[in-house]
């Protein structure tokens, strides 16, 4: 990955932990600054890899549906001009007001590395599009699973230590 598209994956990174980390410090106004810094900036790396990994993951999932002949197939990578509408996604995602608007720019994020998976793996678009869905709502159900697990895990600590 050129230097250009790892900095377009982090502002993505970054603008989405935004989106998710910022309504929680307006409803504790006695979070540290620290701590808030502190949780953006590990939002931010997490998030700009699971999207990192969004191409890899879609990559793997369709290796299985390729027949048995082998070929040379490259590999799907994020480019400035795919990763772009994703950091649109995320900034528009950034104050939450337009939910729909996101997930739709989602979508055609998605269809557009549809088309790379297809030509890459010579599977139909359709098919590639299933694997690139399939790969986004496996890594987001992920992610959210670990978000939750840590709260929760956070939550019982704290009541322990107020105990």
């Amino acid at each position: 990955m050129s230097p250009a598209v790892i900095l377009l994956l982090l502002l993505a990174g970054l603008s989405e932990s935004a989106g998710r980390i910022l309504p929680l410090i307006a409803r504790r106004p006695s979070a540290s600054r620290f701590v808030a810094i502190k949780l953006l900036l590990t939002g931010a790396l997490v998030e700009g890899a699971v999207f990192a990994l969004w191409p890899v993951t879609s990559s793997i999932l369709a290796e299985p549906l390729l027949s048995a002949t082998p070929s040379s197939q490259a590999a799907l990578i994020w480019t400035p001009g795919r990763v772009a509408p994703l950091v649109l996604a995320a900034i528009l995602a950034f104050p939450l007001l337009g939910p729909l608007l996101h997930l739709l720019l989602l979508v055609g994020v998605g269809a557009g590395l549809a088309a790379p998976l297809a030509a890459a793996t010579g599977l139909g678009w359709w098919t590639a599009a299933l694997c690139v869905a399939v790969a986004g709502a496996g890594l987001g159900t992920a992610v959210e699973i670990v978000r939750r697990l840590v709260v929760t895990i956070t939550a019982t600590e704290t009541r322990k230590l107020l105990t």
